[in-house]
């Protein structure tokens, strides 16, 4: 059932798994290809046990009510809760039968990345790297169950649900063109604070402003190399050795709260609107439902206090370098290039054989990747295409793309969204030695700070794809382009 399309993209035809409304797409080079069926026959000689593999949750979308043209998947995908993490999926809002699924969204929603450039060389930091990397570590909270340390309230916090970034402009933690340069403007306006539950918004109220733990970072970057030097001009990313800033994390224990809550309602409104699915952790409800609209608003409130969250960090970030550099944020140039979400479902217009349609598109693991002159990205960005921000994983390169036509066709305006694991965490755990990881770092050269140690090898870059792979397989896909490579010198993790 499953067919080469060209040298790196598969086609998983109708039948594969049972009521397939459409065919599912993966892309994938020959290192990555082997990972992905070496995980499709280990699960069948488990005796299809434990987690379904990749390939399989990607067919089991592809057999949701409503969804249009094909289920598809980027070269990082990985066996997630109910769709795989890195599958991007459309409906037809038009569909009275199309469906939500959180599982499309994934736990942390609107976990994402933004990027910060400065004026600094490589030659600037690396007197004062550990310094920096030390103060980094002491402004930002990370760790699993780190606290804040922007005062909030519970009427503060409806307000950050409700108005995302406006209220962190609002409240001076953010610079007004910071919003230009941000995926919705850092707003998502169907939000709606009431539909958050209490226990969501108790778990979030304490953590606005911190980085969590699991693959979320702040890194301290320094360009590698530059493929497409008029768009990365476009960025203000003008040469080698310049200092950037990674900051990495989504809606900490209010998005999970979220996800949780949403899964149990819409058990409910499966059994009652008759909604069949192959697999029980794809709950999903009608998108025109009480159930499905719920969620939606909740959804839609997660993600505005994603984007509070970053734009926190992102002050605290711009506060440290002012502190060791003794200069302002301001005459540091410490813009945002571009701030993007990979774990959220919105409401887009695209072409579905030859018609337009509005559909709800679902991105999980996944980035939007919108092309040159689309009305969605920003003026200054018009004529590159939006830019992608992929993170590494720890001690390993991050990149820059933007955004391509062939994508707006093939993958509905999208892209991956880093490494991808190639190792569970259970795996890492057991066969790496934090030691060892954090040596093999500090070798490299880069400063390391990490509240949890023992985290650390269930990050270490040996438990995930290469991500070079990654990004040349959606460049070789033509879905995004290569537009710059960025290298660690300072890694802040929980």
């Amino acid at each position: 059932y499953i067919s080469r399309i060209d040298e790196i993209t598969f086609e998983i035809r109708k039948g594969f798994v049972p009521n397939m409304k459409v065919p599912g797409r993966f892309y994938a080079n020959s290192k990555l290809e082997k990972l992905m069926f070496d995980e499709l026959k280990s699960h069948v000689q488990r005796g299809e046990s434990g987690f379904l593999p990749a390939v399989k949750q990607i067919a089991n979308v592809a057999s949701l009510p409503g969804i249009v043209q094909h289920s598809v998947a980027m070269p990082d995908v990985h066996a997630g809760y109910g769709f795989a993490i890195g599958n991007v999926a459309a409906f037809d809002m038009s569909n009275p039968k199309a469906v939500v699924s959180p599982g499309g969204v994934g736990f942390d929603i609107n976990c994402g990345v933004r990027l910060l450039r400065t004026n600094l060389m490589e030659k600037d930091v690396k007197p004062v790297q550990e310094r920096l990397a030390q103060t980094l570590f002491d402004h930002i909270p990370v760790g699993v169950g780190s606290k804040g340390i922007i005062p909030t309230t519970a009427k503060n916090l409806n307000e950050a649900l409700e108005m995302g970034m406006d209220w962190s402009l609002r409240e001076g933690y953010a610079w007004a063109e910071d919003k230009e340069h941000c995926e919705e403007y850092g707003r998502m306006l169907n939000a709606d604070p009431s539909k958050v539950s209490k226990r969501a918004k108790k778990r979030g109220l304490p953590q606005l402003g911190t980085l969590g733990a699991g693959n979320h970072y702040a890194e301290i970057q320094v360009v590698d190399e530059i493929f497409d030097k008029i768009a990365a001009k476009r960025m203000g990313i003008d040469q080698k050795g310049q200092i950037c800033v990674m900051i990495h994390s989504g809606s900490r224990g209010l998005g999970h709260q979220v996800a949780t809550d949403a899964l149990t309602l819409m058990e409910t409104a499966m059994a009652r609107d008759k909604i069949p699915t192959n697999d029980k952790q794809l709950a999903c409800a009608r998108i025109s439902s009480q159930e499905g609209q719920d969620y939606l608003a909740a959804m839609a409130a997660a993600a505005n206090y994603a984007w509070v969250n970053r734009s926190s960090m992102t002050f605290l970030a711009r506060q440290t370098f002012a502190k060791v550099f003794g200069s302002t944020p301001d005459d540091l140039d410490m813009h945002v290039v571009y701030d993007v979400s990979h774990n959220i479902a919105k409401v887009e217009e695209h072409m579905v054989q030859g018609k337009l349609k509005k559909l709800l598109v679902h991105r999980k693991g996944a980035t939007r990747a919108f092309p040159p002159h689309h009305p969605l990205i920003p003026v200054d960005y018009q004529t590159i295409g939006q830019p992608v921000l992929i993170g590494g994983t720890m001690g390993t390169c991050s990149y820059v793309l933007t955004g391509t036509e062939r994508g707006m066709q093939q993958t509905f305006g999208s892209t991956c969204h880093g490494a991808g694991r190639a190792m569970s965490r259970n795996k890492s755990r057991n066969t790496l030695d934090y030691k060892q990881v954090l040596e093999s770092l500090g070798k490299k050269g880069i400063s390391i700070r990490v509240a949890s140690p023992k985290l650390v090898m269930e990050e270490a870059p040996e438990s995930y794809k290469n991500v070079t792979d990654v990004v040349n397989s959606c460049d070789v896909a033509g879905v995004s382009k290569k537009c710059v490579k960025l290298r660690p010198l300072a890694v802040v993790k929980g």
